[in-house]
């Protein structure tokens, strides 16, 4: 509690007085601001020993996860090193295992090369026998080949005749031979062997004793006269179809191209190849 003192009544003792009590207060507040300066400088430090435990604890953390992270570049290191050990290997054992798989196959393909080259030689010797026995008969009854052809007509159309007529994966009603085709001012348009015919589809065969390359032509010009001439077909699905007693070297397989049917004997029957028929 301070003291008001009156000057004027104000003596040498009052004055003292008054001087050692500031003089107390003002050694109070030093020592008050000294304990909070000291507090204040102990916090402060408190805070930098904290500082310095954080920064020693990351510098730790830090050095850790650069030994990890070292240690898996090691393992990575390692490991894409093995792996391009094992594909190099397996690729080396890829390479010799084709190597040896391409040797194999030459050896296979001149072994078959060989054997069809043989096959060949054997089938041309053959083709030729069969074209000079041909033509001895030819020679023979003078050179008339409308009978080979008369002979082969009649032998596939009874065959066709007395089967039950399924073919081309179609069983056919009729079975009509030798019909000339002919436009509306009666003028010959063309001959048709044989046909037959169900309500969907009409197939034309034509009959030769012998097939050349030539009759392939032929064939397929069949269809716009028939088409023209008997208007009652025109939603018909049409087949084409060769039938011989011999066929060509290669003509099956002109016909296979076309989408044409081959009807070839063989011993006491014949044989349709229509694998790849299609229709016109």
């Amino acid at each position: 509690m301070s003291t008001k003192t009156n000057i004027s009544e104000a003596t040498p003792e009052s004055v003292w007085a008054f001087l050692r009590e500031l003089a107390e207060r003002q050694a109070e507040n030093d020592r008050l601001l000294t304990e909070k300066f000291a507090v204040l400088t102990e916090k402060f430090a408190a805070t930098d020993r904290q500082i310095a435990e954080n920064d020693r604890l990351l510098t730790e953390k830090f050095a850790a996860t650069d030994r990890q992270i070292a240690e898996n570049d090691r393992l990575l290191t390692e490991k894409f090193a093995e792996t391009d050990r094992l594909l190099t290997e397996m690729f080396a054992a890829n390479a010799l295992q084709m190597a040896e798989n391409d040797r194999i196959l030459t050896e296979k393909f001149a072994a078959t090369d060989r054997i069809l080259t043989e096959k060949f030689a054997e089938t041309a010797q053959q083709m030729a026998k069969t074209d000079h026995h041909i033509s001895r008969l030819e020679k023979q009854i003078g050179g008339v080949s409308n009978s080979y052809g008369s002979f082969a007509e009649e032998y596939f159309y009874n065959s066709l005749d007395h089967g039950d007529k399924s073919f081309f994966g179609e069983k056919f009603d009729s079975l009509i031979r030798a019909r000339i085709v002919q436009d509306d001012n009666n003028k010959t348009k063309g001959e048709l062997d044989l046909i037959l015919i169900n309500g969907k589809s009409v197939a034309i065969i034509e009959v030769k004793f012998k097939v050349r390359d030539k009759h392939v032509e032929q064939v397929k010009k069949k269809v716009k006269p028939f088409r023209e001439r008997f208007r009652e077909y025109q939603n018909h699905k049409i087949y084409l179809g060769l039938a011989a007693m011999v066929f060509d070297e290669d003509i099956q397989n002109k016909c296979a191209v076309n989408g044409i049917a081959v009807f070839q004997q063989v011993g006491d029957t014949f044989v349709i190849y229509d694998e790849n028929l299609k229709t016109f």
